[in-house]
């Protein structure tokens, strides 16, 4: 265990992180000029997860109006208890982001954006993989895609008006 320091989120509280800050310069007669953007993820670590993009001459307010944007874009995904219910892969401009569900004790095998958008959504097992563009807002926004294409097994078979046997072996009809 990497973190022995910090124990899990509890779940329903939302937390956020910082994932990128970026430094802009514009150069004017006196010399340059500094502005500042900030891209957070938040989560409440239950299956809902939004990312927000903030600019300000601070950065503190820079972050103050992502995490505010954060939380207004908060949308629900489906989980299969810790981890996704399948493998998925999420575009967004050119970033494109590669999601495989994990065994138990895995644990988040994911770097950057891909990481806390994770965490962030409540998955404690999964392995990610970030394809094409590094570009921190498009590989938030395409792990966040990923995750709300996912469908877990239980949802397929109702739009499809199949019945079902759950894990416990009992029938399920789909209007249910």
């Amino acid at each position: 265990m990497r973190r022995t320091d910090k124990a899990p989120a509890a779940r329903g509280d939302t937390t956020e992180k910082v994932v990128f800050i970026n430094r802009c310069a514009k150069v004017v007669k006196g010399g340059r000029r500094f502005s500042f953007s900030a891209l957070i993820v938040a989560g409440d670590h239950d299956g809902k997860v939004g990312c927000g993009f903030g600019k300000a001459n601070e950065v503190s307010e820079a972050i103050r109006k992502a995490s505010e944007a954060a939380r207004k874009a908060m949308e629900k995904v489906s989980l299969n208890e810790n981890t996704i219910p399948h493998e998925v892969i999420g575009e967004y401009d050119g970033a494109r982001v590669l999601l495989r569900p994990a065994s138990p004790g895995t644990g988040v095998i994911a770097g950057g954006g891909v990481r806390a958008v994770a965490e962030a959504a409540g998955i404690r097992d999964v392995l990610a993989k970030s394809l094409g563009s590094s570009n921190h807002a498009n590989v938030v926004k395409a792990t966040i895609a990923a995750l709300k294409s996912l469908r877990r097994r239980d949802q397929i078979y109702k739009l499809r008006g199949i019945h079902f046997n759950d894990a416990k072996g009992n029938q399920h009809d789909a209007s249910s």
